[in-house]
């Protein structure tokens, strides 16, 4: 028998996005891949406490967040033993300026990806190849 879609994957993902359409459709999307276990933080600070709490195998993470933005958050991710290695995937608007690029060379997420350029399939490839699932 065929396994259910959301017993194909069991990842945990934890989404870190303050735009609750693409919050939404992340999720929704990530679920119909067979990603049973999502995670969603509405601000960099939740996201910081749910990352650390849940310990999850990989993060979405955007970088215009309130209360913690996304670069400030990654960098408490990484100082933080329970955060050091996790896989992050960095998804704004935001083109790399040399703070943002910066704080990837120190931060190291598995992939910088501008929403724009990357449609929600292209995001979920990139997911399930972090995840070393293709």
């Amino acid at each position: 028998m065929q396994p259910t879609s959301a017993e194909k994957y069991a990842h945990k993902i934890l989404i870190i996005e303050d735009e609750q359409a693409m919050l939404d459709a992340l999720t929704d999307n990530l679920h119909a891949a067979g990603f049973a276990h999502v995670l969603q933080a509405r601000n960099g600070q939740a996201g910081l406490d749910t990352a650390l709490q849940e310990n999850p195998d990989l993060i979405l993470l955007d970088i215009v967040l309130p209360k913690m933005d996304g670069m400030t958050m990654l960098k408490k991710l990484r100082s933080d033993s329970k955060g050091k290695d996790l896989k992050v995937i960095l998804l704004t608007n935001l083109t790399a300026d040399d703070s943002i690029m910066a704080g990837i060379a120190t931060n190291e997420p598995s992939y910088y990806l501008i929403k724009t350029d990357h449609s929600i399939s292209d995001v979920i490839q990139k997911v399930k190849q972090t995840l070393s699932l293709e």
